[in-house]
């Protein structure tokens, strides 16, 4: 069984992609997730929570990422446009970081105010 971390999401969600097992998400980054969820009513994908060093440079993030922190969420909402999931976080008053893609969103708890994107 899965070691559940909110009604709709797994620890394993969050894991590093690499396979090394690192899977310390904080539980705020977690809660916006499950809110992301629940404002949308829509199944939300993880594609990249907490990543280990190595796999944090092969995907080419900053050496200071909050993916490596376990402070953040790369999230993709079914049928829910990035630029609709970005702008209802700013509008919540997310303190952290909201990254807008064109396939996805960016959001983490590092606790001060970042935006960065367009879409």
């Amino acid at each position: 069984m899965y070691d559940k971390l909110s009604k709709n999401f797994a620890r394993h969600e969050f894991e590093c992609k690499c396979g090394c097992g690192a899977d310390h998400i904080s539980a705020e980054t977690v809660r916006w997730c499950q809110k992301v969820r629940d404002h949308f009513g829509a199944p939300v994908a993880i594609n990249s929570g907490i990543r280990c060093e190595e796999w944090n440079r092969v995907q080419g993030g900053s050496p200071r990422s909050q993916h490596l922190l376990g402070t953040a969420a790369d999230i993709a909402v079914k049928g829910v446009d990035p630029k609709e999931v970005a702008d209802w976080l700013t509008a919540q008053g997310l303190l952290g970081g909201i990254g807008r893609y064109k396939t996805f969103t960016h959001l983490d708890t590092r606790g001060k105010k970042a935006r960065w994107g367009r879409n």
